[in-house]
């Protein structure tokens, strides 16, 4: 199971035996947040690698106290290859941001959203080369209908091909998938590491990689920011990224592996619906039934 982050629970257990609801809810209530980036990142009038570069050191320094103060250790000594595979992926998810919160600009958060879930297709798709995986029938009806939800998505399948900004929102959109799949790829490499270990190194290298652009492009000494929007900065690393991957990890080992891959779709449905309701954005006609084809594409392509 992955979620929008580009992350994954690997190496922890999950529950066979029953759902605890206390987990059901951390899980629910971390999909809710990951759901509300969008809208924030709307009010939040900093550069993608700006924003993406706080939200990887708030997220990553909040996690490191998380644990210690849990009484965890990290480990040390990690094996080169290991290392080297958690500190590319981690510049891949800083990257992959800077997308996502670009198409946000762009573009509506729906789209946005519906974009980016593209990757578990994009995924499928790779499987065979990455993994040696055949491509069933399953997975190319899947896949076939996830393109088909897209094309309604994008509206081309009415107005014709995109134009503008909202062509540059989808373009952002996509591509960031492209990158999702590719850390979902990387992280699948990575055995045997404690799953906040991962996420701490993964965070720190998403900023630490973003630390020389934002340098020779004098974007720190650009920073202006009211009060308002500084705390919406700092919900953005403390609570979209720290606490609510708190709440994820923390949740799986009390839930069954297919309990999450449902409860993760919480994340795009939750967005969706904020976007419509919270910044009032249209749905096209063609939205809704786009969507439908594009999440069920999804989790279906995923359920065993």
């Amino acid at each position: 199971m992955k979620n929008k982050t580009g992350l994954l629970p690997a190496g922890s257990p999950q529950n066979e035996g029953g759902n605890s609801p206390r987990s059901m809810l951390m899980l629910a209530s971390s999909m809710l947040i990951f759901g509300t980036i969008g809208i924030f990142r709307r009010h939040i009038p900093l550069s993608s690698a700006l924003l993406s570069f706080i939200r990887g050191a708030i997220g990553s320094v909040f996690l490191l106290a998380f644990v210690r103060l849990r009484g965890r250790k990290i480990r040390h000594g990690l094996p080169r290859r290991i290392l080297i595979l958690l500190i590319v992926s981690g510049t891949m998810i800083g990257i992959n941001w800077i997308l996502l919160f670009e198409a946000y600009n762009y573009t509506t958060v729906a789209t946005a959203t519906l974009c980016y879930y593209m990757e578990p297709t994009i995924l499928v798709l790779l499987s065979p080369i990455f993994f040696r995986e055949k491509l069933t029938p399953k997975k190319l009806i899947c896949a076939a209908a996830a393109f088909a939800g897209m094309v309604l998505v994008s509206g081309a399948a009415g107005e014709g091909i995109p134009q503008g900004d909202a062509l540059v929102g989808i373009l952002f959109g996509l591509s960031a998938a492209v990158l999702y799949a590719g850390v979902v790829i990387m992280n699948k490499m990575i055995r045997n590491v404690d799953p906040y270990e991962k996420t701490i190194l993964q965070l720190s290298s998403a900023s630490v990689c973003l630390l020389p652009y934002l340098l020779a492009t004098g974007q720190f000494s650009r920073i202006e920011l009211v009060p308002s929007a500084a705390v919406l900065v700092l919900i953005v690393g403390l609570v979209h990224t720290g606490i609510a991957y708190a709440l994820y990890f923390g949740s799986t080992d009390g839930l069954q592996a297919q309990t999450i891959a449902v409860m993760s779709y919480l994340d795009p449905v939750s967005a969706l619906l904020f976007s419509a309701f919270l910044l009032k954005e249209p749905i096209s006609a063609g939205g809704i039934p786009g969507a439908v084809l594009i999440l069920g594409a999804a989790l279906i392509s995923e359920w065993h």
